[in-house]
Protein backbone atom coordinates (compact mmCIF):
# COMPACT_ATOMS: atom_id res chain seq x y z
CA UNK A 1 0.00 0.00 0.00
CA UNK A 2 1.31 3.46 -0.89
CA UNK A 3 2.32 5.69 2.02
CA UNK A 4 0.24 8.89 2.20
CA UNK A 5 3.09 10.97 3.63
CA UNK A 6 5.36 9.96 0.76
CA UNK A 7 2.59 10.79 -1.71
CA UNK A 8 2.41 14.28 -0.17
CA UNK A 9 6.18 14.65 -0.69
CA UNK A 10 5.88 13.56 -4.32
CA UNK A 11 3.12 16.10 -4.99
CA UNK A 12 5.19 18.87 -3.39
CA UNK A 13 8.28 17.95 -5.41
CA UNK A 14 6.35 17.83 -8.69
CA UNK A 15 4.60 21.13 -7.93
CA UNK A 16 7.80 22.98 -6.95
CA UNK A 17 10.08 21.20 -9.46
CA UNK A 18 12.77 20.77 -6.80
CA UNK A 19 13.49 18.50 -3.86
CA UNK A 20 15.13 21.42 -2.04
CA UNK A 21 12.08 23.66 -2.47
CA UNK A 22 9.72 20.85 -1.39
CA UNK A 23 11.93 20.17 1.65
CA UNK A 24 11.82 23.85 2.65
CA UNK A 25 8.03 23.93 2.17
CA UNK A 26 7.38 20.83 4.29
CA UNK A 27 10.11 21.19 6.91
CA UNK A 28 12.29 18.26 5.82
CA UNK A 29 15.93 18.06 4.83
CA UNK A 30 16.57 17.51 1.09
CA UNK A 31 18.26 14.18 1.83
CA UNK A 32 15.21 13.00 3.80
CA UNK A 33 12.93 13.94 0.90
CA UNK A 34 15.17 12.07 -1.55
CA UNK A 35 15.26 8.99 0.68
CA UNK A 36 11.46 8.91 1.14
CA UNK A 37 10.82 9.32 -2.59
CA UNK A 38 13.14 6.42 -3.41
CA UNK A 39 11.09 4.30 -1.01
CA UNK A 40 7.93 5.46 -2.75
CA UNK A 41 9.41 4.39 -6.10
CA UNK A 42 10.03 0.94 -4.61
CA UNK A 43 6.39 0.83 -3.40
CA UNK A 44 5.18 1.96 -6.85
CA UNK A 45 7.46 -0.49 -8.67
CA UNK A 46 8.73 2.07 -11.17
CA UNK A 47 10.61 5.39 -11.42
CA UNK A 48 8.61 8.48 -10.52
CA UNK A 49 11.20 11.24 -11.10
CA UNK A 50 13.92 12.09 -13.59
CA UNK A 51 16.76 13.50 -11.48
CA UNK A 52 18.32 16.35 -13.47
CA UNK A 53 21.40 18.53 -12.82
CA UNK A 54 19.04 21.30 -11.82
CA UNK A 55 15.91 19.95 -10.15
CA UNK A 56 13.70 17.04 -11.09
CA UNK A 57 11.06 16.21 -13.67
CA UNK A 58 8.27 13.64 -13.09
CA UNK A 59 8.04 10.52 -15.18
CA UNK A 60 4.68 9.62 -16.67
CA UNK A 61 4.03 7.46 -13.61
CA UNK A 62 5.11 10.36 -11.38
CA UNK A 63 2.58 12.69 -13.04
CA UNK A 64 -0.22 10.16 -12.59
CA UNK A 65 0.67 9.41 -8.98
CA UNK A 66 1.13 13.08 -8.05
CA UNK A 67 -2.34 13.81 -9.42
CA UNK A 68 -3.82 11.05 -7.26
CA UNK A 69 -1.80 12.33 -4.32
CA UNK A 70 -3.33 15.81 -4.65
CA UNK A 71 -6.82 14.25 -4.68
CA UNK A 72 -6.06 12.16 -1.57
CA UNK A 73 -4.67 15.21 0.25
CA UNK A 74 -7.75 17.27 -0.61
CA UNK A 75 -9.98 14.51 0.82
CA UNK A 76 -7.87 14.32 3.97
CA UNK A 77 -8.09 18.08 4.46
CA UNK A 78 -11.86 17.85 3.97
CA UNK A 79 -12.01 15.06 6.56
CA UNK A 80 -10.02 17.15 9.04
CA UNK A 81 -12.36 20.09 8.44
CA UNK A 82 -15.42 17.89 9.03
CA UNK A 83 -13.95 16.54 12.26
CA UNK A 84 -13.14 20.08 13.37
CA UNK A 85 -16.77 21.07 12.79
CA UNK A 86 -17.97 18.11 14.84
CA UNK A 87 -15.50 18.90 17.63
CA UNK A 88 -16.55 22.55 17.51
CA UNK A 89 -20.25 21.64 17.82
CA UNK A 90 -21.04 23.16 14.44
CA UNK A 91 -22.30 19.88 13.05
CA UNK A 92 -23.58 16.47 14.11
CA UNK A 93 -26.52 14.56 15.55
CA UNK A 94 -27.33 13.61 19.13
CA UNK A 95 -29.73 10.71 19.73
CA UNK A 96 -31.33 10.67 23.20
CA UNK A 97 -33.67 8.14 24.77
CA UNK A 98 -36.21 9.09 27.40
CA UNK A 99 -39.40 7.89 29.08
CA UNK A 100 -42.73 9.74 29.24
CA UNK A 101 -42.61 11.28 32.72
CA UNK A 102 -39.03 12.51 32.27
CA UNK A 103 -39.87 13.74 28.78
CA UNK A 104 -42.71 15.87 30.10
CA UNK A 105 -41.05 17.12 33.29
CA UNK A 106 -37.28 17.32 32.84
CA UNK A 107 -36.54 17.29 29.13
CA UNK A 108 -38.39 20.31 27.65
CA UNK A 109 -36.13 22.96 29.21
CA UNK A 110 -33.02 20.96 28.36
CA UNK A 111 -34.10 20.57 24.73
CA UNK A 112 -34.86 24.29 24.46
CA UNK A 113 -31.47 25.21 25.87
CA UNK A 114 -29.64 22.69 23.67
CA UNK A 115 -31.26 24.03 20.50
CA UNK A 116 -30.58 27.60 21.57
CA UNK A 117 -26.90 26.98 22.38
CA UNK A 118 -26.18 24.54 19.53
CA UNK A 119 -28.42 25.52 16.59
CA UNK A 120 -26.32 23.63 14.06
CA UNK A 121 -26.71 20.26 15.78
CA UNK A 122 -29.58 17.88 15.05
CA UNK A 123 -31.42 16.41 18.03
CA UNK A 124 -33.20 13.04 17.79
CA UNK A 125 -35.29 12.23 20.90
CA UNK A 126 -37.02 8.86 21.33
CA UNK A 127 -39.48 8.09 24.12
CA UNK A 128 -40.00 4.45 25.04
CA UNK A 129 -40.57 1.95 27.84
CA UNK A 130 -37.63 0.82 29.97
CA UNK A 131 -36.87 -2.42 28.10
CA UNK A 132 -37.02 -0.61 24.76
CA UNK A 133 -34.63 2.07 26.02
CA UNK A 134 -32.14 -0.61 27.06
CA UNK A 135 -32.40 -2.17 23.58
CA UNK A 136 -31.89 1.23 21.91
CA UNK A 137 -28.77 1.83 23.99
CA UNK A 138 -27.37 -1.64 23.34
CA UNK A 139 -27.90 -1.35 19.59
CA UNK A 140 -26.45 2.16 19.40
CA UNK A 141 -29.66 3.69 18.03
CA UNK A 142 -29.42 6.20 20.89
CA UNK A 143 -26.11 7.26 22.38
CA UNK A 144 -27.44 8.33 25.75
CA UNK A 145 -30.71 7.70 27.53
CA UNK A 146 -32.61 8.71 30.62
CA UNK A 147 -33.45 5.65 32.73
CA UNK A 148 -34.96 5.06 36.15
CA UNK A 149 -34.59 2.45 38.85
CA UNK A 150 -35.58 1.63 42.43
CA UNK A 151 -33.45 0.38 45.29
CA UNK A 152 -34.55 -3.24 44.76
CA UNK A 153 -33.83 -3.26 41.01
CA UNK A 154 -30.73 -1.17 40.39
CA UNK A 155 -29.44 -0.80 36.83
CA UNK A 156 -26.20 -2.75 36.41
CA UNK A 157 -23.25 -0.29 36.28
CA UNK A 158 -21.16 -2.97 34.58
CA UNK A 159 -23.46 -2.80 31.56
CA UNK A 160 -23.82 0.98 31.28
CA UNK A 161 -21.97 4.02 32.54
CA UNK A 162 -24.50 5.71 34.84
CA UNK A 163 -24.81 9.31 35.98
CA UNK A 164 -27.43 9.74 38.73
CA UNK A 165 -29.42 12.89 37.96
CA UNK A 166 -32.04 13.18 40.69
CA UNK A 167 -34.20 11.41 43.25
CA UNK A 168 -37.83 11.37 42.16
CA UNK A 169 -39.95 11.05 45.33
CA UNK A 170 -43.20 9.13 45.45
CA UNK A 171 -46.23 11.33 46.19
CA UNK A 172 -49.89 10.74 46.97
CA UNK A 173 -52.69 11.86 44.64
CA UNK A 174 -56.16 12.47 46.12
CA UNK A 175 -59.35 14.04 44.81
CA UNK A 176 -59.89 17.74 45.45
CA UNK A 177 -62.74 16.91 47.84
CA UNK A 178 -60.91 14.09 49.65
CA UNK A 179 -60.60 14.29 53.45
CA UNK A 180 -56.83 14.84 53.09
CA UNK A 181 -56.99 17.36 50.24
CA UNK A 182 -56.24 20.32 52.49
CA UNK A 183 -53.15 18.67 53.93
CA UNK A 184 -49.61 19.18 52.58
CA UNK A 185 -48.39 15.76 53.67
CA UNK A 186 -49.51 12.49 55.16
CA UNK A 187 -48.17 9.06 56.14
CA UNK A 188 -49.02 5.67 54.62
CA UNK A 189 -50.35 4.51 58.00
CA UNK A 190 -53.26 6.94 57.60
CA UNK A 191 -54.35 5.30 54.34
CA UNK A 192 -55.17 1.74 55.40
CA UNK A 193 -58.92 2.10 54.73
CA UNK A 194 -58.58 3.75 51.32
CA UNK A 195 -59.33 2.31 47.87
CA UNK A 196 -56.42 2.58 45.43
CA UNK A 197 -55.96 3.39 41.77
CA UNK A 198 -52.76 1.75 40.54
CA UNK A 199 -50.87 1.38 37.27
CA UNK A 200 -51.56 -2.00 35.71
CA UNK A 201 -49.47 -4.53 33.77
CA UNK A 202 -46.92 -5.04 36.58
CA UNK A 203 -45.90 -1.39 36.51
CA UNK A 204 -43.16 -0.55 39.06
CA UNK A 205 -45.42 1.88 40.94
CA UNK A 206 -47.49 -1.19 41.87
CA UNK A 207 -44.40 -2.60 43.58
CA UNK A 208 -43.93 0.74 45.33
CA UNK A 209 -47.53 0.57 46.58
CA UNK A 210 -47.17 -3.01 47.84
CA UNK A 211 -43.92 -2.30 49.66
CA UNK A 212 -45.17 0.96 51.16
CA UNK A 213 -48.43 -0.54 52.39
CA UNK A 214 -46.66 -3.59 53.78
CA UNK A 215 -44.24 -1.34 55.70
CA UNK A 216 -47.28 0.53 57.10
CA UNK A 217 -48.93 -2.73 58.15
CA UNK A 218 -51.78 -3.21 55.66
CA UNK A 219 -52.64 -4.62 52.25
CA UNK A 220 -53.94 -2.15 49.63
CA UNK A 221 -57.47 -2.57 48.29
CA UNK A 222 -57.26 -2.04 44.51
CA UNK A 223 -60.26 -0.31 42.90
CA UNK A 224 -58.86 0.39 39.41
CA UNK A 225 -55.83 -0.43 37.23
CA UNK A 226 -54.86 2.45 34.97
CA UNK A 227 -52.85 2.36 31.75
CA UNK A 228 -51.07 5.67 32.37
CA UNK A 229 -50.78 8.43 34.96
CA UNK A 230 -53.27 10.67 33.16
CA UNK A 231 -55.92 7.95 33.43
CA UNK A 232 -54.97 7.32 37.06
CA UNK A 233 -55.40 11.02 37.90
CA UNK A 234 -58.77 11.12 36.14
CA UNK A 235 -60.06 8.18 38.18
CA UNK A 236 -58.72 9.72 41.39
CA UNK A 237 -60.41 13.03 40.53
CA UNK A 238 -63.86 11.39 40.55
CA UNK A 239 -63.28 9.59 43.83
CA UNK A 240 -62.62 6.05 42.61
CA UNK A 241 -59.58 5.85 44.84
CA UNK A 242 -56.25 7.47 45.70
CA UNK A 243 -52.94 6.79 43.95
CA UNK A 244 -49.18 6.86 44.24
CA UNK A 245 -46.99 8.38 41.54
CA UNK A 246 -43.47 9.71 41.06
CA UNK A 247 -43.48 13.47 41.46
CA UNK A 248 -42.34 13.94 37.85
CA UNK A 249 -45.57 12.22 36.74
CA UNK A 250 -47.69 14.96 38.32
CA UNK A 251 -45.67 17.97 37.25
CA UNK A 252 -48.89 19.22 35.62
CA UNK A 253 -51.64 17.68 37.79
CA UNK A 254 -55.28 17.19 36.87
CA UNK A 255 -57.23 20.27 38.05
CA UNK A 256 -59.45 18.17 40.32
CA UNK A 257 -56.71 16.37 42.26
CA UNK A 258 -54.30 17.41 44.98
CA UNK A 259 -50.73 16.14 45.44
CA UNK A 260 -49.41 15.40 48.94
CA UNK A 261 -45.92 14.64 50.18
CA UNK A 262 -45.56 11.24 51.86
CA UNK A 263 -43.57 10.80 55.04
CA UNK A 264 -42.00 7.60 56.28
CA UNK A 265 -40.70 4.55 54.41
CA UNK A 266 -41.94 5.24 50.87
CA UNK A 267 -39.46 4.34 48.11
CA UNK A 268 -38.32 7.02 45.67
CA UNK A 269 -37.04 6.22 42.22
CA UNK A 270 -33.71 7.33 40.87
CA UNK A 271 -33.47 9.01 37.47
CA UNK A 272 -30.24 8.23 35.64
CA UNK A 273 -28.39 9.16 32.50
CA UNK A 274 -26.86 6.10 30.83
CA UNK A 275 -24.51 5.37 27.95
CA UNK A 276 -22.76 2.21 26.83
CA UNK A 277 -19.42 1.60 28.56
CA UNK A 278 -17.62 0.72 25.33
CA UNK A 279 -18.87 3.67 23.29
CA UNK A 280 -16.60 6.56 22.30
CA UNK A 281 -18.66 9.70 22.83
CA UNK A 282 -18.78 12.56 20.33
CA UNK A 283 -18.49 16.20 21.51
CA UNK A 284 -22.17 16.87 20.69
CA UNK A 285 -23.23 13.98 22.93
CA UNK A 286 -21.01 15.24 25.75
CA UNK A 287 -22.61 18.67 25.40
CA UNK A 288 -26.09 17.17 25.78
CA UNK A 289 -24.91 15.10 28.75
CA UNK A 290 -23.74 18.25 30.54
CA UNK A 291 -26.99 20.08 29.82
CA UNK A 292 -29.02 17.16 31.21
CA UNK A 293 -26.94 17.17 34.40
CA UNK A 294 -27.45 20.92 34.80
CA UNK A 295 -31.14 20.66 33.89
CA UNK A 296 -31.70 17.94 36.49
CA UNK A 297 -29.97 20.07 39.13
CA UNK A 298 -32.18 23.04 38.27
CA UNK A 299 -35.29 20.83 38.24
CA UNK A 300 -34.41 19.34 41.64
CA UNK A 301 -34.58 22.78 43.23
CA UNK A 302 -38.26 23.07 42.16
CA UNK A 303 -39.37 19.79 43.77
Amino acid sequence: MLDVRRLALLAAVVDTGSMTAAADQLGYSPSAVSQQLRRLEVEAGQPLLHRLPRGVRPTEAGVVLADHARHVLRRLRAAEADLAELAGLRRGTVSVGTFPTAASALLPRVVSRFRREHPDLRLDVRSARFDELIALLESGVVGISLLWDYQWSRTDPAEFALTPLLEDPTVLIVAADHRLARRRQTAMAELAEEDWVVRGHDHPVGEVLDRSCRAAGFTPRIAFEANDYQEAQAMVSVGLGIALAPRTAVRNPHPDVRVLTLTGDVPARRILLAHRQDRLRAPAELAMHQLLVEGARDYQTTL
